[in-house]
């Protein structure tokens, strides 16, 4: 099961549900949440599910469900993560999380207190996007730390 957090239209998370038992996609714009369910039926697309709610009601509601995500994808605003929903991530014991950011310096930020809670940054990978411009995307990926 994957859990796509900030999951806009649905794009990254739909882009592997044909290879994962579950999909779970929240955002916060129901626009976008109507448009991610659209996307998945024109894809024929069954099991991916949308709610439109702040990521850290979503992820508090689907733990209390009894979901656990293998893999946990984060594609927050600028201003990144805040503490809560890190903590709710956390506390879900997924073996990935991976985190696509538009600003590393939060994402930089959110990454030192995964670390602080038992996750290790595996991998990092900047990609130019804009190119001729500072902007820059970096996909990195954290892994639970076996003990």
């Amino acid at each position: 099961m994957v859990i796509d957090a900030y999951s806009g239209i649905g794009t990254i998370g739909l882009s592997f549900a044909k290879s994962v038992k579950a999909v779970y996609g929240v955002e916060v714009i129901e626009a976008a949440v109507r448009d991610a369910e659209k996307n998945a039926a024109l894809n024929g697309i069954t099991n991916a599910h949308y709610v439109a709610d702040s990521a850290e009601n979503a992820m508090a509601n689907w733990s209390k469900q009894g979901i656990q995500p293998s893999v946990i994808l984060v594609d927050p605003p600028r201003k990144g993560l805040t503490e809560s929903f890190i903590k709710a991530s956390v506390a879900m014991q997924p073996d990935k999380i991976t985190y696509v950011s538009c600003n590393p310096a939060t994402m930089a930020r959110d990454i030192k207190l995964y670390e602080e809670l038992g996750y290790k940054l595996t991998k990092v990978q900047p990609v130019d996007l804009f190119p001729m411009t500072h902007h820059c995307e970096v996909v990195s990926l954290l892994e639970r730390a076996v003990e």
